[in-house]
């Protein structure tokens, strides 16, 4: 009774290094390298994707936009986190924070559908891929995109509704990078015992759900794949997937351990180290998996490089 007398908080505060200062500059400079390799990596990709007819394919549409979510990821989360860095300490609305949490959801959200979508085209194109383009025609891939974006955004508004009916009273400060979801229930003063249940099971039905599709398609794909009779065409088909495998388990993985776990002690410490993963270094590593470990990727590059070389030669 006596938190509901206290004044109701409208904005927050963000404090990273109460014990170590002399780290944000430092800390700055490396976010803001990541920043740069990220918005360029995945900018580059989608550049690259649309200029070069060869990948106008269904892998590299989802592709593109897989590219889209990570660059706006990083540009909802990062210029906070520089902020906060330059400043040691950064003051949020409430509004503003809402805003924030929300696209931020909706990005990673809609990320988390995309990646399963993109499972099951892996599927479809190598378990049969001579009527690859008759299953995942333009239609189709749009319509598997937009699925992706409303239950992400779906999500995002259940997210931001539960946490915001929340009351946060008096204390204002988060230890964090960023107002992120672990840190905002530990604020709370009134009771998240309720909010907590259906974050946590639609979390966990989202996570394992998607989850659940990639694992199946992967194990259609490795059934396919032991059908073909010499081993390295089995190496070579399999080897198209190892890109997608790479990002599906850096992004899963971060996800299950941030909001799987919530119940297993983590310290703040742990939480900040890995939302700091998901958020900042998996969009920036993407665009690295995709581009180093594929080689139409490379060949669309170099052809993009020699075109761009011919241009400033004719010019000279």
């Amino acid at each position: 009774m006596a938190k509901r007398n206290l004044s109701t908080v409208t904005e927050f505060i963000l404090v990273v290094f109460t014990d170590h200062p002399e780290l944000a500059v430092p800390l700055f400079l490396v976010f803001l390298s990541f920043y740069l390799v990220t918005f360029l990596g995945n900018g580059g990709m989608i550049i690259l994707i649309q200029v070069d007819a060869q990948l106008h394919t269904p892998v590299y549409f989802f592709l593109s936009h897989l590219a889209f979510l990570d660059a706006c990821c990083a540009s909802v989360i990062t210029p906070q986190i520089l902020a906060t860095l330059a400043t040691d300490k950064t003051v949020i609305s409430y509004g503003c924070r809402a805003v924030q949490f929300s696209f931020f959801t909706i990005c990673a959200g809609t990320e988390c559908y995309l990646l399963s979508v993109m499972a099951y085209d892996r599927f479809v194109a190598i378990s049969n891929p001579l009527h690859c383009n008759m299953t995942m025609t333009p239609g189709t891939c749009r319509v598997f995109l937009a699925s992706a974006f409303i239950c992400g955004v779906s999500g995002a508004i259940l997210h931001t509704t539960c946490t915001f009916t929340l009351s946060f009273c008096c204390d204002n400060q988060i230890n964090f990078f960023f107002c992120d979801l672990p840190p905002l229930l530990k604020l709370a003063c009134s009771d998240t015992a309720n909010i907590e249940i259906v974050i946590i099971f639609f979390g966990n039905f989202v996570i394992l759900a998607n989850a659940s599709v990639i694992l199946i398609s992967y194990l259609l794909i490795i059934k396919t794949i032991l059908k073909v009779k010499s081993s390295g065409g089995r190496a070579k088909t399999f080897s198209t997937c190892a890109s997608h495998i790479t990002a599906v388990a850096l992004f899963f993985g971060a996800l299950i351990f941030m909001y799987l776990q919530s119940g297993s002690g983590k310290s703040l410490e742990e939480d900040k180290v890995v939302s700091v993963f998901y958020t900042v270094v998996i969009p920036m590593l993407n665009p690295l998996v995709y581009s180093l470990r594929n080689k139409e990727v490379k060949s669309a590059f170099k052809k993009v490089v020699e075109k761009a070389k011919l241009s400033v030669g004719w010019s000279v």
